[in-house]
């Protein structure tokens, strides 16, 4: 496989990989997943939660489509699709875990208009608490923030986390 090709299924793979990922945030980690979840959904008391496991089994994927295609004579596809599946995971620890949890140490502020829509629907995700009545599961791509609130609203904000009051 030539490397322009290699570069196109890398590329078409972080594209599929939202889809993936909004999928199995929907209705794994919302669904029978949330066992692990759920500690994403509350404050966290150190810098470790059990939500952290998913970063392992959905990379587990990656490494052997890698290791595949790499030392086991799969098809050289394998690898750039592995590649791909790393770099969405990659973008999704920059945005997910450094831009809006600030698990990592950050002067970013989101500037553009597409990664303030971004940053907000996935803070107004976490504003639910409970497994049921959350909005917005993608990473990348996100409803307007508008409309999520219209949807939480109209859901009569159940599962929304009360304000916290201020020292």
């Amino acid at each position: 496989m030539n490397v322009v090709t290699g570069i196109l299924v890398l590329l078409a793979t972080v594209a599929v990989m939202e889809g993936v990922a909004y999928g199995a945030h929907r209705w794994i980690m919302h669904g029978p997943g949330w066992f692990l979840h759920k500690s994403h959904h509350r404050p966290r008391t150190g810098f470790w939660e059990a939500n952290d496991l998913y970063f392992v089994i959905f990379a587990a994927p990656s490494i052997t489509l890698l290791v595949g295609g790499t030392y086991w004579g799969w098809h050289p596809a394998t690898i750039w699709i592995g590649a791909g599946i790393a770099a969405y995971g990659a973008i999704y620890l920059g945005f997910h875990d450094i831009i809006v949890h600030r698990r990592v140490p950050s002067r970013y502020l989101p500037k553009s208009r597409y990664m303030k829509r971004i940053v907000s629907a996935h803070r107004l995700h976490h504003a639910v608490e409970t497994k049921e009545g959350t909005v917005s599961f993608g990473f990348l791509v996100a409803p307007k923030p508008e409309d999520l609130k219209a949807e939480l609203k109209r859901r009569g904000n159940a599962g929304v986390r009360a304000p916290r009051e201020m020292a």
